[in-house]
């Protein structure tokens, strides 16, 4: 099946909106009726018993720690309550990003791999900032850092060490949650953990440089589709309105989450109603990828591969990452145990697409300060 119908089949129609600015509109049966196939069916089989670690996967697959919260790692403490993350080739290794979100001095780090996939050094690439959740790659090669809290930033930051971060206010001042880059249309879409936030789309001046530029909301058209319009003021002012408030036909989602970007469309989390989302940005249309019912609970952190896989992390649930399939295949990939206070985060797959890494932000302790965060490398024949 491939992706536009997989879209027809599992959204409420091109662009069906409600008044009320939400758009489920009792058509997403498909979903919900895919969402419910076995984990059995699952492209990878069925979780084998968990080992060691505490991790179950499906055979074929193992499982190692590359990092744990205040531990020492090629010479830096690990940040606590590890987030967000990315991979980006560097030589003939690698280089894992993780955001910390802990106030005032969260920031974000970066693990660089040999390629026996060794760990050859660590560093921080972004400090003194806060929150720092998800955020997203960009094609030339930099991290968008996060900040979820009142009037965050985006901060464009080097996995390579090499230059300074930089904050890009234009990109709206609010509580953002992930960023995912469009090459085609040369955007970046963000969104925002609110329970009434927006989804956003950001158009730089130019294309790489992303200190100016225009930040659109998705609204409801008249025709009951959906369009972007201009957010008045990206700034957000203390005493004035939020950008999610100043544009009346701005539509709302309950806490979005992670973003990815996939073959002409932006994929979402929303964690208050359990979804995943669907702009697709070729037709300019919005639909569900996955509902509420299913395997798949607290949806978050999202990923995917060149093949059309998408990897949902969950925040709470039972402590899975998830798989959805262009086929609407939903199955658990791997599995956390004894962790129920903690969240999955920050699942990106290496650049060969042979390693998946994540994190357990509040690991075996549950400590609120993410101080038992735990990093993982899950490796293995993962479709590409």
């Amino acid at each position: 099946m491939q992706r536009r119908t997989f879209l027809r089949a599992t959204s409420a129609g091109a662009g069906a909106v409600a008044l009320c600015g939400t758009l489920w509109q009792g058509a997403a049966a498909h979903a919900a009726s895919s969402a419910g196939t076995p984990a059995s069916a699952g492209p990878y089989g069925p979780l084998l018993p968990p080992g060691d670690l505490g991790v179950a996967v499906p055979r074929g697959f193992s499982v190692r720690v590359v990092a744990r919260s205040s531990h020492w790692v090629r010479g830096i403490l690990w940040h606590p309550a590890p987030d967000g993350g990315a991979c980006f080739p560097d030589g003939d290794g690698w280089i894992y990003v993780s955001n910390s979100e802990i106030p005032l001095i969260g920031g974000a780090s970066a693990l660089r791999f040999r390629p026996d996939g060794t760990v050859d050094r660590a560093y921080r690439i972004l400090s003194g900032t806060t929150l720092n959740c998800a955020g997203g790659a960009t094609p030339w090669r930099t991290w968008l850092s996060c900040e979820e809290t009142f009037r965050g930033r985006v901060f464009e930051t080097d996995p390579y060490g090499r230059r300074s971060a930089v904050a890009h206010p234009a990109m709206g001042r609010f509580k953002h949650e992930a960023a995912a880059c469009d090459p085609d249309r040369r955007v970046v879409y963000l969104t925002e953990d609110e329970g009434d936030g927006c989804f956003y789309r950001y158009t730089p001046h130019t294309w790489g440089e992303l200190d100016s530029g225009r930040l659109d909301v998705l609204c409801e058209s008249s025709g009951g589709g959906v369009e972007w319009r201009q957010v008045p003021d990206p700034s957000g002012p203390v005493f004035g309105r939020q950008t999610r408030h100043q544009v009346s036909a701005a539509l709302h989602f309950d806490g979005g989450e992670g973003c990815h970007y996939h073959d002409g469309v932006c994929y979402f989390t929303t964690k208050g109603d359990n979804r995943v989302w669907a702009y697709d940005a070729e037709a300019g249309s919005l639909g569900v990828a996955y509902d509420s019912t299913g395997p798949l609970d607290g949806v978050d952190n999202i990923t995917g591969t060149a093949g059309g896989d998408l990897y949902v992390a969950e925040d709470g649930g039972n402590m899975e990452i998830n798989v959805i399939t262009p086929q609407g295949v939903v199955a658990p990939v791997v599995r956390i145990d004894g962790q129920e206070e903690s969240e999955i985060t920050g699942p990106a797959f290496s650049p060969d697409g042979t390693r998946l890494y994540f994190s357990s932000q509040r690991g075996t302790s549950g400590n609120a300060a993410g101080l038992g965060g735990i990093t993982y490398e899950m490796s293995g024949p993962f479709r590409h």
